[in-house]
């Protein structure tokens, strides 16, 4: 090195580029995931804010690598929303950013970019084709947010019974949207 400090790769003369080149794929991402529109921008401002928090700790060189950095960062969010039920506020609190407010048509609009009603189609034609075992313990676990023991008390099973159709009640829809979204939107 010369002696002079590296300028973070995601600085703010180029995290407005990157705001626009990923904001769209992050939201249908989000949206595809939860269906809720006013969550999945929730959550697309957290990544970015998180994104831009840590900027000076990304080392990478390549628009790919910044792709890679958003995703993760999406994917443990979304994994936080899921477990707490509930969306982390406090980084855009921190830099300021209001929280959007969205009206029918704004939502309508993100559903329609994220295909919500062609993923909507999907699952449920997928629990459809599900065992009825396995769509009543997925429908008690998912829709009925019950704990597994009460899964398996009510469907008259094992604790590991329930949990083995749940998981392979969710393994059957992911591979369904795992290839919707591979197909050409």
């Amino acid at each position: 090195m010369d002696g002079h400090m590296r300028e973070p790769r995601l600085g703010p003369s180029t995290f407005a580029e990157l705001y626009a080149r990923h904001q769209q794929g992050l939201l249908a991402f989000f949206m595809r995931r939860t269906f809720d529109a006013e969550v999945s921008v929730d959550l697309v401002g957290e990544t970015f804010a998180q994104a831009f928090t840590g900027r000076r700790r990304f080392r990478g060189a390549t628009a790919e690598s910044e792709a890679a950095l958003l995703y993760t960062v999406a994917r443990r969010l979304l994994s936080r929303y899921v477990r707490k039920g509930r969306t982390e506020r406090a980084a855009l609190q921190r830099l300021g950013v209001p929280r959007p407010d969205l009206d029918d048509e704004s939502l309508a609009r993100i559903e329609e970019l994220a295909g919500v009603a062609t993923m909507r189609g999907l699952i449920a034609e997928q629990l459809r084709e599900l065992s009825d075992d396995h769509r009543a313990a997925l429908e008690l676990r998912v829709v009925g947010e019950l704990g597994y023991p009460e899964v398996a008390e009510r469907l008259g099973v094992s604790e590991q019974t329930a949990r083995a159709r749940v998981s392979r009640a969710l393994r059957a829809l992911d591979r369904r949207l795992s290839d919707a979204k591979a197909r050409p939107a």
